[in-house]
């Protein structure tokens, strides 16, 4: 982790971005954090890959959208992270990381963030019916007990539309931004 308050560096934000419907508007994350400062570097679930514009969130970004791991030898593409916000994070991705799931590159950042003190918001898109099973509440409570903020988005019926328009993306960076200590006033 870098020192996000030194003069002259703007933090580095690791946007985890799952695959569901409204993955396509992670734009409003990236575009609300570099309007506050942030440098953004953009990770995909596998599956979160096709919901994304790649050329466009690199285009904006000016660095290469990751989902896989990289190999033996190659250059690390994004810098180290100063926080992380996983938005949108669906139920597959929550469960997995609160279980210490590493089989993707987004769960293997996820998992190893917690050991070294990332501070790390997720934003969960679900919906109700998922929400009621038992395994998201234990892992919710799970994340918690791992410092990890999470944000207030009510769940969506099942079959439904997904509610996009009550989803608050910049919600990720109001609650990492006071961990950082960078925004304090």
């Amino acid at each position: 982790m870098t020192d996000p308050t030194a003069k002259g560096k703007k933090p580095f934000l690791y946007v985890v971005v799952c695959a569901c419907g409204i993955a396509a508007d992670a734009g409003k994350l990236i575009t609300a954090a570099q309007q506050r400062d942030w440098d953004v570097g953009v990770i995909a679930t596998p599956q979160g890959l096709a919901f994304l514009d790649v050329k466009a969130v690199q285009k904006r970004t000016g660095y290469p959208v990751r989902s896989a791991w990289r190999t033996p030898g190659e250059a690390r593409p994004l810098p180290p992270a100063d926080a992380i916000a996983v938005a949108p994070a669906t139920f597959n991705t929550i469960n997995k990381w609160a279980a210490g799931i590493s089989d993707t590159l987004a769960l293997g950042i996820l998992c190893e963030a917690y050991g070294m003190g990332i501070p790390t918001a997720v934003l969960p898109y679900l919906n109700a019916a998922q929400a009621d099973h038992p395994a998201y509440a234990r892992s919710l409570e799970r994340l918690r007990e791992m410092n990890v903020m999470i944000g207030t988005y009510e769940p969506h019926r099942p079959k439904a539309d997904g509610g996009a328009d009550r989803f608050r993306w910049e919600e990720a960076l109001d609650l990492l931004e006071p961990r950082l200590g960078r925004w304090a006033a």
